[in-house]
């Protein structure tokens, strides 16, 4: 017979709200620490338990973040716990690392918990279970696309945060710390949130409509909104690009302006700032999604497969079907175990696996890898 944990009643007569965090595999560990550190504070300076939580995987064994190290969980999804909220923490490669496991899991939750939460690639899970259709989401922006695609019913943002109804989902990185905060201050009050926040050095909580990536006026300034205005049209257009004369006599411009705007600020002409927009959507694709390569060429606006390799490949130096075979052959490094150093022989020893060059060797499979270039120093 199995029973139900129940948190016990706080000082203030008031029950703590329990928070599960499922971890997939390879989940980054700053948004979990970014998730769970307010709970802990919040705890601390109300002198009250107003938020519990455990860290859960499917079997109860350890779980490798995506920097190497490992987190035990408190328990297995086996054991019944009284849960007012359920996260899931994703990380790298969330079509890989989010089983038929904690999708059945998730589903059977769905019946007793109302409010579920995700944060950096969690949200496939989620989508998954069928628990984010008609619902505002964010997600790591590397994943939107592939997000989108697999699951249309859901309702992308590339805020860095969202929370709507019942759902709380955060892109990654610092944003569920955001998320998090707003919440508490939901709860228990702003002046709860702020202290936190002081606590932590944290000295602006951003707000739900911060958005994810630098929009580009931030980068420009204010002094060139129809370069702006273009940039968001060619972003919404992917699928079918716009042409540029079109483009130009949308803002009122020549050809010849135009092209002289994208020279002056962002230094390229608009047809291969253009052309780089949606191959780096193409990459996304490719990286995260099982969709044939012909779909992926008409989903980001080429008309034939072989003009599509082609432009792929100039840009970045590798044929599509070579980086969709790279990225399927990739396997996680395996941790080293503990114990004696091995020997290389009677003289020499083995020095221990670097973690970082561990997370550097997997992030080789990632969509971001080796896609800026860092130039020597001289």
């Amino acid at each position: 017979m199995t029973m139900t944990v129940k948190p016990p009643v706080t000082p203030g007569g008031t029950a703590p709200q329990t928070i599960g965090f499922l971890l997939l595999d390879n989940f980054t560990l700053i948004s979990l620490a970014s998730t769970i550190e307010p709970l802990r504070m919040a705890n601390q300076l109300s002198g009250q338990e107003l938020y519990r939580w455990f860290t859960l995987s499917l079997d109860g064994s350890e779980v490798q973040a995506s920097d190497g190290l490992t987190v035990t969980p408190d328990t297995s999804t086996t054991v019944p716990l009284s849960l007012d909220m359920i996260v899931v923490c994703g990380g790298i490669a969330p079509t890989q690392t989010v089983a038929n496991g904690h999708v059945s899991w998730l589903r059977a939750q769905s019946r007793q918990v109302k409010r579920f939460g995700a944060v950096c690639t969690g949200a496939w899970a989620l989508a998954r279970a069928g628990l984010l259709n008609g619902y505002e989401v964010s997600t790591h922006w590397e994943c939107q696309a592939a997000l989108q695609e697999a699951y249309p019913g859901i309702r992308l943002t590339p805020k860095l945060f969202a929370i709507d109804r019942e759902r709380c989902t955060a892109s990654g990185g610092t944003a569920p710390m955001d998320m998090i905060l707003t919440m508490i201050g939901r709860d228990h009050g702003r002046e709860l949130a702020a202290g936190i926040s002081d606590m932590f050095i944290y000295d602006r909580v951003r707000g739900e409509q911060d958005q994810q990536r630098v929009p580009l006026k931030h980068v420009l300034g204010t002094t060139q909104p129809r370069l702006q205005e273009i940039v968001a049209l060619m972003e919404a257009n992917l699928e079918e690009p716009i042409d540029l004369d079109e483009l130009a006599s949308y803002v009122s411009l020549s050809r010849r302006q135009l092209e002289r705007l994208f020279q002056r600020n962002l230094h390229c002409s608009p047809s291969r700032y253009y052309m780089r927009l949606r191959l780096n959507r193409a990459r996304q694709l490719l990286k995260q999604t099982s969709l044939s390569i012909i779909d992926i060429a008409a989903a980001c606006g080429f008309v034939s497969t072989p003009h599509f390799s082609k432009c792929y490949r100039e840009c970045f130096g590798i044929p599509p079907r070579e980086e969709r075979l790279g990225w399927s052959s990739f396997s996680p490094v395996v941790s080293p175990t503990p114990g004696p150093v091995p020997l290389l022989d009677d003289s020499l020893t083995m020095e221990p696996v670097s973690r970082a060059m561990a997370a550097l060797d997997r992030a080789r499979g990632e969509p971001t890898y080796g896609s800026l270039r860092i130039a020597p120093r001289p």
